[in-house]
């Protein structure tokens, strides 16, 4: 199969086209496309390909433009940060995605469906401009997401407002800390589960140990080997490390 890369962040990109290559070496990556203006360019010049890998938030806009100008039949695999509303968006319109940071086993899985779906002859282009209108419209994807945190101390029940929670924090014991520089512990078998019920407007997941809130972030500073150190703001005063893959999504997140 031949393949394109529509991706913005060049270290995700080069990720991307080095894991396509372990995992389905028989996949020629014909060009990675940095942008809306250069993948217009591109599919203006050639023949479209037997796969996409495409970003949804670029630099000069949503990749879904290219669905108005171009009448795409091949499947395309979504790369996306968001959360589970656009997941659950793109099963319904038959297109497969993949979540940053993208996993090899996942990306196999994908491209192994994709290739089922070919050699079987059974693929269906989704309805792109649906998809679009889903993304485009909050009233229409409009996901309710967990408003507070009930903690258990001292025999006792007390309510914390999500909005008041600067950070979760998973070690030893798993604790929440507030705005207001409050610690308190909070049961919870892994951090996916608080990260499936947090707005992702508000919350990014910094590491496999902690999720932060946007307005909790004091600075941010290159930490080595193109890592970033965040510094929380005071009475917390807390230093989280964002990894070497996360970081262009999290520059991406915070720059919106």
């Amino acid at each position: 199969m031949k393949a394109v890369i529509v991706e913005d962040e060049n270290l995700i990109a080069e990720e991307m086209q080095a894991n396509i290559q372990s995992v389905a070496p028989d996949v020629q990556v014909l060009d990675v496309l940095s942008s809306l203006k250069a993948a217009r360019k591109w599919f203006m010049n050639n023949a479209e390909p037997d796969l996409l890998f495409m970003d949804i938030k670029l630099s000069d806009g949503l990749s879904f433009e290219l669905f108005d100008q171009f009448t795409l039949q091949c499947p395309v695999i979504f790369c996306t940060a968001y959360e589970e509303y656009a997941i659950r968006a793109f099963k319904v319109n038959g297109v497969d995605y993949l979540l940053k940071p993208v996993q090899e086993d996942d990306l196999k899985k994908a491209i192994d469906k994709v290739r089922s779906m070919k050699e079987s002859k059974t693929f269906v282009p989704g309805d792109l401009h649906q998809l679009v209108q889903y993304f485009t419209n909050p009233l229409s994807a409009k996901v309710q997401y967990k408003e507070r945190f009930i903690i258990n101390s001292n025999n006792k029940w007390t309510p914390i407002e999500t909005k008041d929670i600067a950070v979760f924090i998973k070690d030893n014991l798993n604790y929440i800390y507030t705005f207001n520089g409050d610690k308190h512990i909070y049961d919870f078998s892994a951090l996916e589960d608080i990260e499936d019920v947090l707005d992702p407007n508000f919350f990014f997941r910094a590491n496999r140990q902690a999720i932060v809130h946007i307005n909790s972030i004091q600075s941010v500073k290159p930490h080595g080997n193109q890592k970033l150190m965040v510094q929380i703001k005071a009475p917390l005063k807390l230093e989280i490390d964002i990894s070497r893959e996360k970081a262009p999504l999290f520059k991406k997140w915070m720059d919106r």
